[in-house]
This record gives structure tokens, C-alpha cells and sequence, in this order.
């Protein structure tokens, strides 16, 4: 059963997230991990002249590329997010677009040579829907390249969150989750080439790992 957004919803509680992870003084950095310095860099996207993150959330994975000589956009579904981040960023040359990525994706023709993620929509959008949509907006050996949490065992497919608390108004969204293979799997049937799923372990043993997923269009 899939799941159902609402799209209004859920931008209410991006736009209350924004408020709180938003800082002022932070610096353009790229890091796929939760942990400051910890696993691959940027290099995983290859060497790209346009990329498009998608969830872009502070942008400053997006400022980072941007100052490398990058054409840098960035999605993301709260306005209180792309105001903050396109006035933060507003010299490193990134662009920030407010809109459902499903959406911008699907009414959107420009073809890039890297989508991306961190912790971003690909962890919060249908993967059935916006992997062949990802699909069509690269070009030729183009990479896709997404980090998430790993799915905890037995819990898979998409997954109810609250965000902010569990005491107060109800603000939710999902979450999709999947083994490794299943995460190939379902690329490879939205028209990837290849695509290569590994959890990468915690600085820390015991601590929660990272699920780094990388495919390349044919």
C-alpha cells in the first residue's frame, strides 16, 4: 500500500525543521555521512559540470560545490528553507528552487551530469516514482548518488515519522527504507546501468552506520 502524502503537511514541518538546522555561521562543506569528516567526499558524483541536489535542505553541500565551478541547483520543499539558503549562499553562485521535487522533476527538462542527496528526498520520496524520474533528468553516464540512515532489521518499505516531538500538533512524514540489494534492485528497474548499495559503519563501533547508494545512467 503506498504511502499518502500530504504535500501541504508536510511542508509546514520542512518549513519548522528549517528553523531550528538552519545556522547563520555555517560554512559550505560536503560530507555524505552524519559524521563531520567521516567517509567519501564529492568525488563519488564524478566530475561534474551541473548537478541538481534534491532535498537540499542548509545548502551547504550545494555552496560547496558551487564554489568549486559547479552549476549548482538545489530542490527543496519549504520556502522558509530556499529564503534562508538563497540569501546565505547567495555568493558562492548555488541556486535554490522551492518546489515537490516529484513535481520539478516531472515538469522540468533540463538534464544535468550528477542528482544527488543527503538525508534528503531521496529518503522521503516514493523510490517507485522518483527513481525513473531521476532517471530521465541526466544525461548519458550521469550519477545519482544518495546517503540515508540504513533500514533498521525487518523494517522495510516506507515508514511513519514524526518530526519535532511526540507531544503537540502531529507532524509526520515517511520515510523509505530498504536492504542494500533492494535499493539496486530498484534502480536498475528505473533504467540505471549499474548501482552499488553498502552501508558504510560508524566512526564509532555500535554507533548507527550510513547508507551510501551510487548509480550511473546507461
Amino acid at each position: 500500500m503506498p504511502a499518502h502524502h500530504d504535500i501541504a503537511a508536510e511542508t509546514e514541518l520542512w518549513d519548522t525543521f528549517a528553523a531550528s538546522a538552519f545556522k547563520e555561521d555555517a560554512e559550505p562543506g560536503f560530507c555524505w555521512t552524519q559524521y563531520a569528516g567521516h567517509g567519501p567526499g564529492p568525488e563519488l558524483l564524478g566530475a561534474p559540470r551541473s548537478v541538481l541536489e534534491i532535498g537540499c535542505g542548509t545548502g551547504r553541500a550545494l555552496a560547496h560545490l558551487a564554489q568549486q565551478g559547479i552549476a549548482a541547483r538545489g530542490v527543496d520543499l519549504s520556502p522558509v528553507m530556499v529564503e534562508k539558503t538563497t540569501t546565505k549562499w547567495a555568493g558562492t553562485g548555488a541556486e535554490f528552487v522551492c518546489s515537490e521535487v516529484l513535481e520539478y522533476l516531472s515538469g522540468h527538462e533540463e538534464v544535468y551530469d550528477a542528482v544527488y542527496s543527503i538525508f534528503g528526498a531521496a529518503w522521503f520520496a516514493d523510490p517507485g516514482r522518483l527513481f525513473p524520474l531521476v532517471r530521465r533528468r541526466l544525461g548519458p553516464g550521469g550519477v545519482f548518488a544518495f546517503s540515508q540512515p540504513p533500514a533498521i532489521p525487518g523494517a522495510y518499505g516506507p515508514q511513519g515519522m514524526y518530526k519535532g516531538g511526540f507531544a503537540g500538533k502531529a507532524m509526520f512524514t515517511y520515510r523509505y527504507s530498504y536492504r542494500p540489494a533492494v535499493w539496486e534492485r530498484l534502480l536498475t528497474r528505473a533504467g540505471f546501468a549499474t548501482a552499488d548499495a553498502r552501508v558504510i559503519d560508524a566512526p564509532h563501533p555500535g554507533h548507527i552506520g550510513t547508507l551510501l547508494v551510487r548509480a550511473v545512467a546507461p
